[in-house]
């Protein structure tokens, strides 16, 4: 069964990027705990808007992971390589679902705010890893943004980071289905 895990970081006001998507407020951090994750993650999931932004900033950022991006968009099926990265466009979450359980990945890296929180909203989140820097910078992308119900989390872990960040792995329940049932 494939699973979704998210790592990312925010700032102290919990914005993942500044209104017109800087960073050079988060970069600034040590990413602790980044390269472990990544090793653990056999494929890439994320939205157009995370995919064209790291096309440009760091094409090779994903060291030839397999990237699967979700977007009504794009044309749906391969793309060219972003690095040394295949990318496979997707046009929903079903559909990238059965690609990914037909293709036998096990464990999703779910990669930028919008589809983090999409993956929330669908009940397929596995967990997610916050690191909270401390920096406020006032406005902003959310780190989280509206939910059809309340989302409860798990904390499974919690830990400062030597510069003053507090890093935190939440789990939560996922849905179960199999991709067909979520075809509606």
């Amino acid at each position: 069964m494939v699973t979704f895990h998210a790592f990312l970081g925010c700032s102290l006001d919990g914005f993942i990027a500044g209104p017109h998507g800087e960073l050079d407020w988060l970069t600034a951090f040590d990413s602790a705990g980044y390269d472990d994750f990544f090793s653990s993650i056999d494929a890439l999931a994320m939205g157009r808007g995370t995919y064209e932004v790291m096309q440009q900033l760091a094409p090779d950022y994903y060291r030839g992971v397999p990237m699967h991006v979700l977007s009504t968009t794009l044309p749906p099926g391969p793309r060219p390589d972003m690095g040394r990265s295949p990318v496979t466009v997707h046009p929903d979450i079903p559909s990238l679902r059965t690609t990914l359980e037909d293709a036998g990945v096990q464990r999703v890296y779910a990669d930028g705010g919008k589809t983090v929180q999409s993956f929330l909203a669908a009940g397929l989140l596995t967990d997610l890893t916050v690191t909270r820097v401390p920096v406020l910078i006032g406005e902003g992308i959310p780190l989280f943004g509206r939910v059809p119900a309340p989302v409860r989390a798990r904390l499974v872990a919690s830990h400062a980071t030597d510069d003053g960040a507090v890093q935190s792995v939440y789990a939560f329940p996922v849905v179960t289905s199999e991709p067909d049932a979520m075809h509606g």
